[in-house]
Parts: C-alpha cells; sequence; structure tokens
C-alpha cells in the first residue's frame, strides 16, 4: 500500500482544515488506517484511528471532539477533519496504515505503511 497525504495548510486559530490520505493498491479496505502528527522536536504522536470498514474510531484525549476521522473505502482514501484548531496542533501529519487490533493502535511501530506528511500550521 502507498499513502499519499494531502490538505494541510497555513490556517488561524479556531479554523479547519481537512487532511486526505489517498492509498494505492486493491487492499486498502483491508487496513486500519491512523493519523500522526510530529512537532518541531518532538516525537510522533498518535492522532486517530479508523477500523477497517469505517465502523469505529479512536481519538487522542488532545484532540476528542475537534477532530473527526473518517474514510471512503471506494475511493481509497482517509480523512481527517479538524476543526477549532489551535495552535499546539501545529506539526507534520501523517498517514499509516496497520492490521494491528485496537490495543495498538497508538503505537506507530505497529503501522507498516506511512505517507510522506502533510504540514499543518495554526496561527494564533
Amino acid at each position: 500500500v502507498q499513502l499519499q497525504a494531502s490538505g494541510g495548510g497555513l490556517v488561524q486559530a479556531g479554523g479547519s482544515l481537512r487532511l486526505s490520505c489517498a492509498a494505492s493498491g486493491r487492499t486498502f479496505s483491508t487496513y486500519r488506517m491512523g493519523w500522526f502528527r510530529q512537532a518541531p522536536g518532538k516525537e510522533r504522536e498518535f492522532v486517530a484511528t479508523i477500523t477497517s470498514n469505517g465502523g469505529s474510531t479512536n481519538y487522542a484525549d488532545s484532540v476528542k471532539g475537534r477532530f473527526t476521522m473518517s474514510r471512503d473505502n471506494a475511493k481509497n482514501t482517509a480523512y481527517l477533519q479538524m476543526n477549532s484548531l489551535k495552535p499546539e496542533d501545529t506539526a507534520v501529519y501523517y498517514c499509516a496504515a496497520s492490521r494491528t487490533v485496537l490495543s495498538g493502535s497508538r503505537n506507530p511501530g505497529n503501522y507498516y505503511y506511512w505517507g510522506q506528511g502533510t504540514l499543518v500550521t495554526v496561527s494564533s
């Protein structure tokens, strides 16, 4: 699976962005998908994950209630809708694919395939 993230940009605090993660191949629908982010000087951190059929999502506490992850298996694409953005959301956002179960879904080491990242900058 090859992944390509897009949709990042510069936005003011309180604004919204929607990230997309387009996948190649015919097996996209069999993978759990995740979004992670990495701010300058910090480790990569979990943001959100969604099951292969889109039936269940899970979020980091820092984004819960503001971010929504979804997927469209017919389009081989996963999304991250980000609302009420804060300056601390500034980071490079990565999408990733995994076959891990929920208990391992926050660990980036359990993801096999990664997109190239898209930069989100939130100004105050």
